[in-house]
């Protein structure tokens, strides 16, 4: 089973910059994709709906912001849009496939770098979401979760550490957060269970030569119930062309689903 998860920063902006024509070649089973930042009656065009695959849009009520999507190869079982709560189900922020044997979902967790109001946001997000991670713990099923989560869990995931110690997305309590979701309720960061190499990162600044030069964070994780930690079996960042602000994150399950 092939997941890939791309925070694309607007769709039709990924797609005239060559998104599409590079996933008809990836031999996924499973896309999740975050910050759509477009309606749903904006994504008529067939190039928004890739052949051989079912897809499904969750849009934010706010135009040109958030939103998240699924393509499945093969048709879920169950497609379930949003949480139940606001403001993340208002701003498409979840949508979840479920499978026979699995269940993936694509979440874009909110950024908090734009001021103090947007930290807090993001906290209650982190807060609310957390009950969710822990309920879906005692279910008989396996999860990916695969967003962009807008922290850096470790030293390692980010070029410039030292730097960003008080900056949204490396804060203390935030990496506590991950360090819960892993430690506590028991998922694993997938990509780390393989590749514990520096300089893996998903992000890029805009500003500078931040690309060029590789001064990225790692925002970007499929997180894992237990039982498919022995399932992984490959993962990969895509960095020859450049589609967002993120790298597609691509990797590989030994999953009958």
């Amino acid at each position: 089973m092939r997941v890939i998860s791309v925070n694309t920063n607007g769709i039709r902006a990924a797609a005239r910059k060559g998104f599409f024509d590079w996933l008809a070649l990836q031999s996924a089973d499973v896309v999740c994709i975050q910050e759509t930042k477009a309606q749903i009656d904006q994504l008529a065009d067939p190039v928004f709906h890739p052949e051989g695959y079912h897809c499904y849009y969750f849009d934010a009520e706010k135009k040109g912001y958030s939103g998240t999507a699924l393509y499945c190869k093969k048709k879920p079982k169950k497609i379930t849009s949003g949480l139940g709560w606001d403001p993340a189900d208002s701003q498409g922020r979840y949508i979840q496939a479920d499978f026979d044997g699995v269940s993936v979902a694509s979440i874009y967790v909110p950024s908090g770098s734009s001021g103090d109001e947007a930290q807090a946001r993001k906290e209650v997000f982190m807060t609310n979401i957390m009950d969710h991670f822990k309920a879906m713990r005692r279910k008989r099923r396996e999860f990916i979760f695969c967003a962009d989560w807008n922290i850096c869990h470790r030293e390692v995931d980010i070029k410039n550490w030292r730097g960003n110690r008080k900056n949204s997305g490396f804060l203390p309590h935030e990496r506590a957060w991950l360090d819960s979701l892993f430690d506590d309720v028991g998922y694993a960061d997938a990509f780390r269970v393989i590749n514990q190499e520096e300089d893996q990162y998903t992000w890029w600044s805009n500003r500078g030569q931040a690309w060029a030069k590789n001064v990225g964070w790692r925002l970007d994780y499929q997180v894992v119930t237990p039982g498919l930690v022995d399932k992984i079996q490959s993962a990969s960042i895509y960095k020859d062309e450049r589609f967002s602000d993120h790298a597609p994150f691509i990797m590989d399950y030994d999953i009958d689903y």
